[in-house]
């Protein structure tokens, strides 16, 4: 019995978590570079030896884990952010979460791959 109730404990789980990346809202490419031409800061959340692997030029590397501590470092939470990672994981959770500090104009581009 309780291991058919950690089972669909478990089922629950993967299915959110399928369903919270599947329904991540990302911008383009194009639309990404338009944001950031026109004055928003780009965002890596990389970890600083991916981010010393290689990076969109102009970004500021604050790693996902260190994101929380250093919101200061964004300046204006009305300001436009394009956030990006390696694959989308860490960039979406990286917008879910300056969206919930009060950041008003936060954009997920996802993979760096997407530039």
């Amino acid at each position: 019995m309780l291991s058919k109730v950690v089972l669909v404990v478990l089922a629950i789980i993967v299915v959110l978590v399928l369903y919270l990346r599947v329904s991540a809202v990302r911008i383009s490419s194009s639309e990404a570079r338009a944001l950031v031409a026109d004055g928003a800061m780009l965002l890596d959340v990389r970890s600083p030896e991916e981010f010393a692997g290689g990076h969109i030029d102009g970004a500021v590397s604050i790693p996902i884990q260190e994101l929380s501590d250093r919101l200061d470092e964004l300046g204006n939470k009305n300001e436009a952010v394009v956030i990006y990672c390696q694959s989308g994981g860490r960039s979406m959770l990286a917008k879910r979460l300056l969206e919930s500090k009060g950041f008003t104009d936060v954009h997920d581009l996802g993979g760096i791959g997407r530039w």
